[in-house]
């Protein structure tokens, strides 16, 4: 009994000298939670926004918490972002990432390397290529909205905005970058929807490592349905698939990727790729069918665009100026794009603040940007910050606004839903004219309208703060019809 008892004694000594930590004058304020290793996990895991909110309030603009063991030192001003975003000799991006690769895909790349993929992804998403890709997106989405809302249609039709919204665009994003044309390739991309949707529902658990045993035998069965589905996506030129998938799997190739990684990759991809567009496109058509005003100044920019068009060409298959559309995007996105932005500390940095400050940022620890509490939701930078505003980001001329200020200072960054630096995304252009096309689409050739004229935008999904674009708690109940039937 004595040696027992000896021995958990030694043990919780060990574990305490393991993981004590106190703070030191240069550390930023040291935040550990009452509960041993856990910490803060659970308050974080459920309501991000909400308890970092709560931590600025308690400690400032910087701090540092106790998660499940780790300690991630918290930056919220957004003056200081560049102090961490450009700097990629003390913090390292890749290592996080490869953890959640692994996590969520099960996926190892041991020769990895983010510059070639980036690159890639920069030749096939910008310039020439990027032409070919809105092209190619614009038919697809043509023809998954008459396939859901056929011309024919004369009732009113019912559903759920957001499974409307992503599972038209992830079909069309599918097919426009994975699937090739429906009939020339062997996957239904509705039998891939169905599949994703039960992967998405899981994938906040998977990266925090918090699935119960039961969904962790879910989650490897339909990671390995979806890997399945996706096993002849860009393996040869004429699969059907892009060229940009193509090209990624011939780069796998090359680092020596076996078969079964590269469906993991290519899967990883899909989620990278088709994740976020449709939510956000939700989001987008909740906001302007809840605010009648907004709704009608894009009406009417769109009405000008079309009477310009005709039967064989969209002009949104090619760039167009649409500053309404835009700004009621951006102003979307400020209040549903809420992505972390993490780094590794690889070695020891004294980390210069704008106002002057410095603090020791401590090797092996995380840092982390959440630019959806601050610059997105700080009411000092854009006024009223819960409310949406259709047109925040526009000057009384219709010009596009860009001069917003904190403590007196213009800001560089005033909404971040992209990222930015080295690791800002590289799709964005091909994403925000997707869901240009896609609302351009909906709104000029169909009535929807909601369901019921007394709804509310709905509440977001709190669990996904962190994972880019946020998930409502329920749908949004609308009804649509084909315009030109009546």
């Amino acid at each position: 009994m004595i040696w027992t008892i000896f021995l958990i004694f030694q043990a919780v000594l060990l574990y305490f000298l393991l993981t004590h930590r106190s703070r030191s004058k240069s550390d930023p304020p040291l935040d550990k939670g009452i509960i041993p290793w856990l910490g803060h996990a659970l308050e974080f895991g459920k309501d991000a926004s909400k308890f970092l909110d709560r931590m600025k309030q308690k400690h400032g603009d910087i701090f540092t918490v106790r998660a499940a063991g780790r300690y991630v030192t918290v930056l919220l001003d957004p003056h200081s972002y560049d102090a961490v975003i450009n700097d990629s000799d003390s913090l390292d991006f890749t290592r996080y990432a490869q953890v959640l690769m692994e996590r969520i895909f099960n996926l190892r790349l041991p020769h990895h390397q983010p510059s070639n993929v980036s690159a890639l992804m920069k030749k096939h998403f910008m310039g020439v290529n990027l032409a070919a890709l809105n092209s190619t997106m614009s038919r697809h989405l043509q023809a998954s909205l008459k396939t859901e809302m056929p011309q024919n249609q004369k009732d009113w039709k019912e559903q759920g905005l957001f499974n409307l919204s992503y599972s038209l665009l992830f079909k069309a994003g599918y097919l426009s970058l994975f699937g090739g044309e429906q009939n020339n390739n062997g996957t239904d991309p509705s039998s891939v929807y169905e599949e994703y949707k039960k992967f998405d529902g899981l994938l906040t658990k998977m990266a925090r490592g918090t699935l119960k045993p039961e969904e962790k035998r879910a989650a490897q069965s339909v990671r390995q349905r979806l890997c399945g589905l996706l096993a002849p996506a860009g393996l040869t030129q004429d699969s059907g698939a892009s060229p940009w998938l193509h090209a990624y799997r011939r780069l796998l190739q090359e680092d020596g990727a076996d078969e079964e990684t590269q469906r993991k990759a290519v899967l990883m991809q899909l989620w990278a790729t088709q994740g976020n567009v449709g939510p956000a496109a939700f989001w987008l058509l909740g906001y302007l069918l809840t605010n009648p005003e907004a709704l009608t100044a894009v009406k009417n920019e769109f009405s000008a665009i079309s009477t310009m068009e005709t039967s064989e060409t969209s002009l949104l298959d090619t760039p167009v100026n649409t500053p309404v559309f835009d700004s009621a995007l951006e102003e979307t996105l400020r209040l549903t794009a809420a992505p972390f932005i993490t780094r590794e500390v690889v070695q020891e940095k004294t980390l210069n603040m704008a106002d002057g400050q410095q603090y020791l940022l401590r090797k092996g620890d995380r840092v982390c940007l959440f630019p959806f509490n601050s610059p997105q939701k700080d009411p000092e930078i854009h006024h009223e910050p819960q409310k949406y505003k259709y047109d925040r980001f526009l000057n009384k001329d219709g010009s596009v606004k860009r001069d917003f200020y904190k403590g007196g200072r213009r800001l560089k960054y005033y909404t971040m839903p992209w990222g930015a630096g080295a690791n800002g995304c590289v799709g964005k252009k091909f994403a925000i004219n997707t869901i240009r096309q896609f609302v351009y689409m909906v709104l000029t050739n169909y009535d929807l309208e909601l369901s019921d004229p007394n709804s509310q935008i709905p509440e977001v999904n709190a669990s996904r703060y962190g994972f880019g674009m946020l998930q409502p708690e329920r749908d949004l109940l609308v009804r649509y019809r084909p315009r030109n039937t009546h």
